[in-house]
């Protein structure tokens, strides 16, 4: 890999980043799509992978596969002692305190229903209330939902305003002393919204709250010290982050798992077994029931290295740089409204048209090989809220160029033209 380098490469600002080097470790950039280079503006929803994911993946199948945890024999020790080494990594980048307090999960959405099938459900009750956001994906509504109508809690939402921003004062209003949890994106995957996610956490917890964190969008652009921010729960995915379907996070401290029932029974999970009654195992492993996504595991260790490598300073510069010329460029676009206009936001572009619906916009650029992502992004109450069924998503990851923007720019100008 040969991607930090002194490099003017598309007039970005930061000249320590040599994208074209970067798209050199992504093997789907060699393809072509009808015929036209892949323009990828869809990282919010997943984000490719390099080279360097795609070989400790197949490595890992290839050459060292054997269950974990359990075999005496050597692949089996040598491949438990490079999947704990992955979960090492993961803490190292999150700053958690220990490896304890990481948990291997198949994603976000089953991190999030972890906590409320398991804290949710001991400590929530009828008398009490938690709040989530107007910015939330459904994976942060529907696993509270349906724990609500069984305890009988109340959910209250955190507001917005009409631009996309997070409303602090608001949201303090509705903390009291029956909030027993607050359950908040760090940054919206509809809008780009970034939450003001430290203040929302002293707010909490001055009122005797724990807050959960959605990380899923923060995660690939920025650095995470979990201990740094106090948040009691963190969770994230590994296909956003460069790595690996089917593997994430849920951070929570040592304390709170320790309280928390298994949230799955099986092999692993257990210290003893017998028919009147089973012990179950220490942490992390008391919520690793089954055998585990290994190679997942693997694999998003070696992503985090991956960006680790090129720099979350390069990388925050790049993107910011991206989405300042992003936007100055769809203000040439007939008909454009911007959907997400907070005041500090992620290299996403929200926006409808007023010639076509999301849906025909996609197709349209489809047909150039330009990806981007249109519906309601799992986030209907953010449509809602902005009374429109759905709008169109550009979103940038580390390997996205200023010639990207301009084709997909160009690519809106021919929907006018055919709309027209």
């Amino acid at each position: 890999m040969n991607n930090v380098m002194t490099s003017t490469h598309n007039g970005l600002a930061n000249l320590n980043y040599n994208v074209q080097a970067i798209r050199e470790d992504f093997p789907i950039f060699e393809q072509q799509i009808y015929g036209k280079p892949l323009t990828f503006l869809d990282s919010a929803a997943s984000a490719q992978k390099p080279k360097s994911v795609i070989d400790a993946v197949n490595s890992c199948y290839s050459n060292e596969y054997a269950n974990i945890h359990r075999g005496g024999y050597f692949l089996s020790q040598t491949l438990t002692a490079k999947y704990e080494a992955a979960r090492e990594t993961l803490r190292a980048h999150i700053k958690a305190n220990s490896p304890k307090e990481v948990i291997f999960v198949r994603g976000a959405t089953e991190a999030i229903n972890l906590v409320a099938q398991t804290w949710g459900r001991k400590n929530l009750g009828a008398k009490d209330e938690m709040i989530l956001s107007q910015l939330e994906h459904h994976s942060n509504i529907v696993p509270w939902q349906i724990l609500r109508d069984e305890k009988e809690f109340t959910i209250q939402v955190g507001p917005i305003d009409d631009k996309g921003n997070f409303l602090l004062d608001e949201f303090e209003k509705k903390l009291n002393n029956k909030t027993k949890l607050v359950a908040i994106t760090h940054i919206s995957n509809a809008l780009g919204t970034i939450t003001p996610i430290r203040e929302i956490i002293k707010l909490a917890h001055k009122h005797g709250a724990l807050v959960l964190v959605d990380g899923c969008q923060a995660l690939p652009h920025m650095e995470i010290d979990v201990v740094d921010l106090d948040a009691d729960f963190y969770v994230f995915s590994g296909h956003k982050m460069y790595g690996p379907t089917g593997v994430g996070v849920l951070y929570a401290k040592e304390k709170l798992l320790n309280a928390m029932p298994p949230y799955q029974g099986g092999g692993d999970m257990i210290r003893s077994v017998t028919f009147e009654k089973t012990t179950f195992n220490d942490l992390p492993h008391k919520f690793e029931a089954g055998t585990p996504h290994i190679a997942g595991g693997i694999g998003l260790s070696a992503a985090i290295d991956y960006m680790n490598d090129v720099g979350f300073k390069n990388i925050h510069d790049h993107e910011k740089e991206l989405l300042r010329y992003g936007l100055e460029k769809i203000q040439e676009v007939d008909g454009i409204e911007l959907r997400g206009r907070a005041d500090n936001i992620a290299g996403i572009l929200s926006f409808t048209m007023k010639s076509a619906h999301p849906h025909d916009i996609g197709t349209i650029l489809d047909q150039d090989g330009i990806a981007i992502r249109t519906g309601h992004h799992c986030a209907q109450p953010i449509m809602d809220f902005l009374d429109i069924p759905a709008t169109a998503r550009a979103s940038f990851g580390l390997y996205n160029t200023k010639e990207d923007i301009d084709r997909f720019i160009d690519g809106l100008h021919k929907v006018n033209r055919i709309f027209a």
